[in-house]
């Protein structure tokens, strides 16, 4: 870490006085003396005292340094660390003043005269501080490791004596006594969490990005199976799902671009998207990415992915000509038309869109509360609720479904889709939700992901218009050729469903707002559909999307 002699000084200074705290906490669970309990209290101010200095001096550094010449995340992780160790010392104090609730002094002990199990797990964090100056001075990721290492050690001791004491509880003399020391020795658990968190500052400064311990170990081994140790790592995503996408190049500055991507994050999402990968290299070969390798972590998985060529459909949209974008989507639609052709079965299927977009509500109205309509009168006119519309168009969904299935992203956002235009190309990435559905649901969902996109000026909005309305009939032409007479009022209710639930991510007052009211908008116009005339309806799409 790249520190100011100022605040790696002080850093030290704390590192000692916390070992020192740890330690007498550790002499007072041995002997239960009033002494060294004093010993501690006495000391707290000091440890805020030297935090406040390191916060002090790293905000100092910043102000007066200039740009380049100071190693920001060596700040922050010296900012981290500090918080971490004031955070160690204050439960020292905690189990002080839990001890002073003891009845018994000789319940420290066990009936063999052994010290108890906390002042053990102490033991723990004590190696683990005399590591963290080294780990600093040294840049070590690997002392680092053994640091976070520490937090599932006293994970375990202290499940062993939970569930040992559990047992003994109401045997025991003095029950109160035992469940404070079992009080004490889940604050002394604790410490492994801030431990592991000092293990994860030291890590992130080392990367210059920030790196969760776990993380770093899922991304060891995925490089260590590129053979490529000594890689680049850029993060360039964090999806709405928790994952963390990073893309990994041979070396800094790689002329021939990434090598793979690394995507990491919670175990049942990653697993869904490997499963629906394997499936689309077995119903349609060539669009989905190669994976290259998957790991279990506890809770959590990581994959390493094929890195495809080219732009994202949004890429496209927002930077290349007119040209390229008409390409483009020519391409798109050819191949979800082959998609679609090729996997279709006859099983009427239901997308339930308006299921989803209840389930998504409080979402959208915890970012947008006054978007929670009531019903009101207006001039004798009875306006409907937003609750009464959706009651509505609940009811005609249950009614209509469509007549055949295929094969979907479930996903089908612009940035999703890639375009290679040397190979022409298409390619899907982030499956996690395919399954063979009706293919309105994509069709809506890539209309709107259009709309949604926050380029306001005139130009961009036009080509917005176009995409989503050649599209339309791109996949109203597919539903006229297979006999698919209620597309149009599914695609609404797809629609009015997308419209609304995008706006829980968007911050812009005015695109929320008009994504909005055109959900309502359809959501109003359905309530006159019924099953005899769904065939007929017709939303004006050119005016939906200008």
């Amino acid at each position: 870490m790249r520190l100011p002699k100022s605040i790696k000084d002080n850093l030290y200074f704390m590192l000692a006085e916390t070992g020192s705290q740890v330690g007498k906490l550790q002499v007072l669970l041995e002997t239960a003396s009033s002494t060294v309990a004093h010993r501690i209290l006495d000391r707290r101010g000091y440890t805020y005292n030297l935090k406040m200095r390191i916060h002090d001096g790293c905000l100092e550094t910043l102000r007066r340094a200039k740009k380049g010449d100071v190693d920001v995340y060596s700040l922050r992780a010296a900012e981290a660390i500090a918080s971490n160790l004031e955070r160690l010392t204050d439960i020292c104090h905690d189990c002080v003043r839990l001890m002073g609730n003891l009845t018994r002094k000789d319940a420290l002990k066990n009936r063999k005269g052994k010290k108890r199990p906390g002042a053990a797990m102490l033991g723990e964090i004590l190696l683990g501080i005399d590591m963290i100056e080294r780990a600093i001075e040294e840049d070590d990721t690997r002392l680092a490791l053994k640091i976070g290492n520490i937090e599932r050690t006293l994970e375990q001791s202290y499940g062993r004596l939970f569930r040992h004491q559990v047992k003994n509880v109401g045997k025991a003399q003095q029950a109160e006594d035992v469940i404070t020391l079992l009080f004490i020795a889940h604050r002394i658990e604790t410490m492994g969490d801030l431990m592991q968190d000092i293990s994860e500052s030291i890590i992130s400064a080392k990367l210059g990005k920030p790196m969760q311990i776990d993380r770093f170990r899922s991304l060891e081994a995925a490089l260590s199976d590129l053979g490529l140790m000594d890689a680049e790592v850029d993060t360039i995503a964090h999806t709405k799902s928790g994952s963390d996408i990073s893309a990994i190049s041979a070396a800094k500055g790689d002329a021939n671009g990434y090598a793979a991507i690394f995507k990491d994050g919670e175990k049942g999402k990653l697993n869904e998207e490997k499963e629906s990968v394997e499936s689309w290299h077995e119903i349609f070969p060539g669009l989905a990415p190669q994976i290259l390798s998957y790991k279990k972590n506890g809770k959590n998985a990581s994959m390493l992915i094929e890195h495809l060529p080219g732009l994202t459909f949004e890429q496209v949209l927002l930077q290349e000509s007119d040209e390229a974008l008409e390409k483009t989507l020519k391409h798109l639609s050819k191949t979800v038309a082959a998609v679609w052709g090729e996997t279709k079965r006859k099983k009427v299927v239901a997308a339930h869109h308006i299921a989803q977009l209840r389930k998504r509500l409080d979402g959208v109205l915890g970012v947008h509360p006054e978007f929670k309509l009531g019903a009101v009168e207006v001039e004798g006119v009875n306006v409907k609720s937003l609750q009464q519309l959706l009651d509505g168009a609940q009811k005609l969904e249950s009614t209509i479904a469509a007549p055949f299935s295929v094969y979907i992203h479930g996903d089908f956002n612009l940035d999703n889709i890639i375009y290679d235009g040397d190979s022409k190309k298409i390619y899907f990435i982030d499956l996690h939700r395919s399954c063979y559905m009706d293919y309105v649901q994509d069709v809506a969902v890539f209309m709107v992901s259009n709309y949604r996109l926050q380029a306001l000026d005139k130009p961009t909005r036009r080509r917005i218009e176009i995409i989503a309305t050649q599209f339309h009939n791109f996949a109203a032409e597919f539903a006229r050729k297979n006999g698919d007479k209620t597309f149009e009022t599914r695609l609404a209710l797809g629609l009015a469903r997308s419209f609304i639930t995008s706006t829980r991510f968007i911050l812009d007052q005015a695109l929320a707002k008009n994504m909005f009211l055109r959900g309502v908008y359809i959501l109003e116009r359905l309530q006159t559909v019924n099953a005899k005339n769904a065939k007929s309806f017709r939303l004006p799409i050119k005016e939906l999307f200008a």
